[in-house]
């Protein structure tokens, strides 16, 4: 595997020719159960929960896509940039049991799963040559998943995908405007109007994106001003359990749309890069603002489109919220 950068959008792509599994395995081989016989390269586990050795836990991908070992050598390819596909790949076990989902487990469980994620994000940015580390969960056939015991992911790279990219070039750029965090701005003006917000839970929210890009987008935003999510996480158990309980709630009310659904979390980059071009890192924990997206996959009415970021969703945000807020959900 290596990373090829595109000229044109300066994206960065993962390619090569590794075979890749079909699918998620047989029920009966999972190799992540607690029980199961299979050696892992275990990182970091959670504290034990009653009965069982962990309560979450993160491993080594079985097929990393980034790993660990090496250096990036980045070079010039023509008028093309390469480089070796060096960072981490992690599998975060979100449960020991394999019918324990972030939507029907206990605010409990998914606060440690939460801990988990948060401490293994604040390792990885530890390292000098980590620019960014994503979390993220792809579940149903018509979403990737690639396991069926309950997990989400983590890759750390050595660039910050484009998408944060342009989360931290309008934020700092509405800063300077403003000298506010766009994020906290549309928090205020959602809760004023409430026409798209889902729940509120303690100091988190959810709510339906004025704009979204697929039919029930759905966000989860602290109401308080954090750029991190990692620093939350540690330093808010309390609140990390009103965070727990949001998610579970908001999937529920997904599911009662779709099974299918991907989950990323976006987090602000390694300070131990700052931008010297862009400027985005200079007010980044006054102008960024970390949160949860989920992005339902719905079969609806094809479309065309005229250029691929020019998102359709058949559901408005309004629609979307009432029609979620009517689901019936557990707790």
């Amino acid at each position: 595997m290596e990373l090829r950068k595109d000229p044109i959008t300066r994206s960065w792509v993962i390619t090569g020719d590794d075979p890749a599994e079909s699918g998620p395995r047989p029920e009966s081989a999972c190799r992540f159960c607690s029980d199961s016989a299979e050696s892992l390269h275990v990182i970091a586990n959670s504290p034990n929960a009653p009965g069982t050795p962990w309560s979450a836990r993160s491993v080594v991908h079985p097929k990393p896509l980034y790993r660990i070992e090496g250096e990036p050598d980045r070079r010039g390819d023509g008028i093309y940039d390469r480089m070796h596909a060096v960072g981490a790949h992690e599998v975060l076990i979100e449960n020991p049991r394999h019918d324990r989902h972030l939507w029907n487990a206990s605010d409990d469980e998914i606060g440690h799963f939460l801990r988990v994620a948060a401490e293994r994000i604040l390792d990885l940015k530890h390292d000098p040559r980590i620019k960014y580390v994503s979390l993220f969960k792809d579940y149903g056939k018509n979403a990737g998943q690639e396991f069926n015991h309950p997990t989400s992911q983590i890759t750390a790279t050595m660039f910050v995908p484009r998408r944060v990219l342009y989360e931290l070039r309008a934020g700092r750029e509405y800063f300077v405007s403003k000298e506010r965090c766009v994020f906290c701005d549309i928090i205020q003006q959602e809760e004023r109007q409430g026409e798209r917000v889902l729940e509120v839970r303690g100091d988190y929210l959810a709510v339906c994106p004025y704009a979204p890009r697929v039919p029930y987008e759905t966000w989860i935003l602290p109401r308080y001003h954090d750029s991190s999510f990692e620093r939350a996480g540690l330093n808010r158990p309390g609140l990390r359990m009103n965070l727990a309980a949001l998610l579970r709630r908001t999937l529920q009310r997904v599911r009662s749309v779709t099974e299918d659904f991907h989950l990323v979390l976006h987090t602000s980059p390694s300070a131990i890069h700052p931008s010297k071009n862009l400027g985005y890192w200079k007010t980044i924990d006054e102008d960024y603002h970390w949160h949860i997206e989920i992005l339902p996959v719905v079969q609806s009415k094809a479309r065309s489109y005229t250029f691929k970021e020019v998102y359709y969703s058949p559901v408005s945000s309004e629609t979307a919220v009432k029609q979620l807020r009517e689901a019936k959900i557990d707790g």
